[in-house]
């Protein structure tokens, strides 16, 4: 039997014993090992996996229904409410999207083995930079399944082997796209253990991953404010990560009308359960009168939940007083907090009190008003005139996300391709001896 075949059948044992941190000890080693073979890989062997996994994917599109049916109906019979309904349900379209998603990011440039910065030193030598990829990236997350092909995808085209920990809501979707995964690396001849599904949901398993710094690089969690603070609480692994996405849209007195309506409307109802949606409405006062009473009219018809503050309650009779909970919340759900503000200041210090540094909009007609709100804002993403929902690898050209780090180091925002590799100096010489 091969190493990595020996690797999978001593994972097995160990699940079946039920020592399920033995079991992710021999993934990592797994995964060390094929992270070694995954650096030699060219660019034309990773893009045939990944467009091996999309042939897999779609022709597997029906498996992959069943099996998410058996988590839909596990998720109501638990009570999981509609916001993490809707990121756990799949359905045509969003296989066909997971699916283009893996053609886009074979499409995209290779990161690997890019070289910058090259300069001559007055010895002779010249120094410059080669990027690399992290080696073992340990992927934790919850609901949607779509993450599975998403991370497998990113650290393939980036030459990281990783391990795949979703939640247990998932298990059957997760289990049959990483049957996919596994079909495709298998197409291509690349090791198996290059992306490994973890195959428990034992809350042990996520014990296991963040604490063997020997075989895991960097750990990537995905998915509630408490399971992202137990990580880095716990973690001896580095990790990239955001706690939550308190969200904000700042419509200024010179916003065009229009934009302000179909930005304020889309950003809050376009999907509810994602970290990028707008949880606080900031309205500048002077318009507050013009704007809110149509804007409360357009979220009744979204049947959204609105609270606001007491000048957003004397135009608007009907909401409910906001507390100083709701202007941190993020709600996941139709509830909106809305709050009189006056002016840009006042909107600037609200963002820095209350909001995650997720995403954060101002709509406006002033180019010096939206200079400053770029430049004093210090969010992962700054956003002029759009939606918050725009805030996501796909529509950033990435391809794909593998989350979006509200950090300032490694990476910053949506985590793609780049976000994924590191950089080391490399150095050429014709014989130079330092004197």
């Amino acid at each position: 039997m091969s190493g990595l075949n020996a690797f999978q059948s001593e994972a097995q044992q160990q699940l079946a014993a039920g020592d399920v941190p033995a079991y992710i000890q021999v993934l990592g080693r797994g995964a060390r090992s094929a992270a070694s073979e995954l650096r030699r890989a060219d660019t034309g062997l990773k893009n045939r996996a990944l467009q091996a996994m999309a042939s897999r994917l779609a022709s597997s599109k029906g498996l992959i229904l069943e099996a998410n049916a058996m988590d839909m109906q596990r998720g109501k019979e638990s009570g999981l409410d509609a916001a993490l309904l809707d990121r756990l349900s799949l359905d045509d379209a969003r296989i066909d999207a997971m699916v283009e998603g893996l053609r886009q990011v074979a499409a995209l440039p290779d990161p690997v083995g890019e070289i910058s910065d090259m300069r001559y030193r007055p010895s002779g030598i010249q120094v410059g930079k080669m990027r690399v990829p992290l080696g073992v990236i340990g992927i934790i997350y919850e609901s949607r399944p779509n993450v599975t092909l998403e991370a497998a995808s990113l650290c393939l085209k980036s030459g990281n082997a990783c391990l795949l920990r979703g939640g247990s809501e998932a298990s059957a979707s997760n289990a049959a796209i990483g049957d996919c995964i596994q079909q495709g690396l298998a197409d291509v001849g690349l090791p198996p253990a290059s992306v490994q599904v973890i195959a428990t949901t034992d809350r042990a398993a996520v014990g296991a991953m963040i604490s063997m710094p020997d075989y895991v690089d960097v750990i990537i969690p995905r998915g509630g404010k408490s399971l992202i603070e137990r990580i880095s609480r716990e973690a001896t692994v580095p990790v990239i990560k955001h706690l939550d996405g308190v969200c904000h849209v700042y419509i200024d007195t010179t916003a065009d009308p229009a934009k302000a309506m179909a930005i304020a409307i889309n950003a809050k109802t376009h999907r509810y359960g994602t970290c990028n949606t707008m949880e606080t409405l900031l309205v500048d006062a002077p318009i507050a009168d013009i704007v809110l009473p149509e804007l409360a009219t357009a979220y009744a018809e979204h049947h959204v939940e609105l609270r606001g503050c007491e000048r957003t309650k004397a135009l608007l009779p009907q909401v409910a007083l906001a507390t100083e909970e709701d202007w941190a919340a993020e709600y996941l759900a139709p509830i909106l907090a809305i709050k009189v503000v006056d002016g840009i200041d006042d909107a600037i210090r609200h963002i820095e009190q209350f909001g995650s540094h997720h995403t954060d909009a101002i709509v406006t007609q002033d180019y010096s008003l939206a200079r400053r709100f770029m430049a004093e804002v210090d969010s992962s993403s700054v956003v002029v005139n759009a939606s918050t929902r725009f805030a996501d690898g796909f529509e950033y050209g990435l391809g794909a996300e593998i989350g979006i780090s509200t950090d300032k180091l490694h990476a910053r925002g949506p985590v793609g391709l780049e976000g994924l590799t590191t950089q080391k100096y490399i150095v050429f010489g014709d014989g130079q001896v330092r004197q």
